[in-house]
């Protein structure tokens, strides 16, 4: 990181938080949350009876940390989260949330990416870098840093900014350097909020419903309009990033938004998209939709499949976050599931069975266990049959990041 970036954050710890607001609620995002790390990363399979080990990367106010580091509380065992940022400040607002929730599973360490491997650290299990490697001048080089101490069986979180949802953005960082680059960084934010108020109508910011958050604060503010160092990525860059790391992308965060068929209804069109290479494809979509402003994905070290699918009677379904007996009565009627992909709204086609396997997802209950219920109700229902429904209901939750699978027999050494 540069001395500027230290700096930035020294002056505006970003995001704005609160540690009296721990009493209220606990912040839950992608990447990082339990559930998401042990789908993706380890098909289902976590044994959090052993040591877990976790390192977060650029950890800022908290967010990811306190997350992590609650849940693996949560979850007993002997786990540790390392958190690791170069402001000082930023560190002492995490450090704050932490006392706040008597979190003691954590470790705080003031240093940067590129300083990771002489820190001595040892490897982890998983590391979270959420809107970090974007702000460097070498994202390859904080990649391979990240990559030196992780697992060989590991993986991790990443978010780098997207390009097309953050239309307006660099336009209005070019426009604040030419009138206040030179001025002190509280002068700066002064200078945004007087151009904010003065955008004509057609001006790109102006125009872009996707982003607000430097409305909420001035570190927000400063972040979005007023960073030293920040360059956008989009979908093929990513990808060649991560694979120069020697990392393997598993999947972006929505995946469905990924998909060119959530988008397309001609037929012509659907057939040529089909065609391309899945990274080709999830491009061409990030082109279409045009309103990613974030990627959100996680990544491994292991060439074969680290994510769980739904092939065995033993596994069990679970959803992050919706009821399913709530989400079973929305979806009775019509079988359909209506979505807001950041201002587009979107209606999902869902299997015919998705109401009854739906109020039966309890975090509980197997796949075979689902499907001797739905016997009782239709003896004819066998193996294929059943996981031929459930893999399209699957396909459409799991593709909006809520709907997970574990394996109650664990398998990770």
């Amino acid at each position: 990181m540069t001395e500027s970036v230290r700096q930035h954050y020294e002056s505006y710890p970003y995001p704005r938080r609160d540690p009296a607001e721990e009493a209220d609620r606990l912040i839950i995002g992608s990447p990082s949350h339990l559930a998401e790390i042990d789908h993706y990363l380890f098909r289902g399979a976590s044994d959090l009876s052993r040591p877990f080990r976790a390192l977060v990367a650029g950890g800022g106010t908290g967010d990811a940390t306190i997350m992590l580091a609650q849940q693996l509380a949560d979850a007993g065992g002997p786990h540790e989260v390392i958190y690791l940022d170069l402001s000082a400040n930023a560190c002492q607002v995490a450090e704050a949330r932490a006392t706040a929730r008597g979190l003691d599973n954590i470790a705080f360490l003031t240093a940067g990416i590129l300083d990771i491997p002489n820190l001595g650290l040892q490897p982890f299990d998983y590391i979270d870098c959420c809107g970090v490697l974007h702000h460097l001048p070498d994202p390859l080089a904080g990649l391979k840093a990240l990559r030196s101490v992780l697992k060989e069986d590991g993986g991790m979180g990443l978010m780098f900014y997207g390009a097309l949802g953050r239309r307006g953005v660099y336009e209005t960082q070019s426009m604040l350097k030419r009138i206040a680059g030179d001025l002190p960084l509280e002068d700066r934010v002064d200078a945004a909020r007087h151009l904010l108020d003065n955008l004509p109508a057609t001006n790109w910011l102006k125009r872009n419903p996707f982003l607000g958050d430097h409305k909420r604060s001035d570190a927000e503010l400063a972040d979005l309009l007023l960073h030293p160092q920040d360059r956008p990525f989009q979908v093929e860059e990513i990808t060649d990033l991560v694979t120069a790391a020697d990392l393997r992308v598993v999947t972006f965060v929505e995946a469905i938004r990924y998909e060119p068929d959530t988008y397309l209804r001609d037929p012509y069109l659907i057939k040529s998209v089909s065609a391309l290479s899945p990274v080709d494809r999830a491009a061409f979509a990030e082109e279409l939709a045009g309103n990613i402003k974030a990627h959100v994905l996680y990544v491994t070290a292991r060439q074969e499949p680290s994510e769980a699918v739904p092939d065995a009677p033993h596994l069990i379904p679970y959803l992050k976050a919706y009821d399913g007996k709530a989400l079973a009565r929305a979806c009775q009627r019509n079988l359909t599931l209506k979505v807001d992909f950041d201002g587009l709204p979107l209606t999902f086609a869902l299997p015919r069975l998705a109401p009854l396997i739906l109020e039966r997802i309890d975090g509980e209950k197997s796949l075979g266990d689902i499907l001797g219920d739905l016997q009782s109700l239709d003896s004819k229902l066998d193996w294929d049959g059943y996981i031929q429904q459930f893999s399209a209901l699957f396909r459409v939750f799991r593709g909006i990041n809520h709907l997970m699978l574990k394996d109650p027999q664990p398998r990770r050494k």
